[in-house]
């Protein structure tokens, strides 16, 4: 990292994860063009689910190229008399692999519990009657970094 004093801890970056209200998926078609998306997600035992349709441009571009990269932005404050900005960010390196069954339940689960807290008996009748729709992708970082202007 070219400025190594922005550089965050590994926990302090999976801190940022944690409290991130939505991140960007970045995959690569087989054509080797970038394509970033953003999304909702939820962190289980240090992993990153997500959910999506059955078909999609992020799936045909995972199923060709399984390593992603996922940025989670944190908090912001711009600095204008300064030319900066306060900010911190993660980001995580790894292989987005599909899940199902008991997994593929509790990481819809975890989905419910992040954006709808308060209503979760709802959204478990939700997630019986959408589930088979529904595609659920684990990303099992193999690097976690994170960057931060705090002051």
């Amino acid at each position: 990292m070219r400025r190594a004093d922005r550089q965050t801890t590994e926990a302090e970056a999976r801190a940022i994860l944690d409290a991130g209200e939505f991140g960007v998926l970045s995959t690569v078609s087989s054509l080797g063009r970038p394509y970033g998306v953003p999304l909702s997600y939820c962190v289980i035992d240090g992993d990153v689910y997500f959910h999506c349709a059955a078909e999609g441009m992020k799936l045909d571009h995972i199923r060709h190229a399984p390593e992603v990269s996922f940025c989670v932005v944190g908090s912001t404050e711009p600095l204008p008399g300064e030319f900066g900005l306060r900010y911190e960010s993660c980001v995580i390196e790894g292989r987005a692999t599909e899940v199902f069954d008991a997994v593929k339940q509790r990481a819809l689960e975890g989905l419910v519990a992040r954006y709808s807290p308060g209503f979760e008996a709802e959204g478990l009748h939700y997630i019986e009657r959408m589930k088979d729709a529904a595609r659920v992708f684990r990303i099992s970082p193999v690097s976690v970094s994170g960057k931060a202007r705090r002051r």
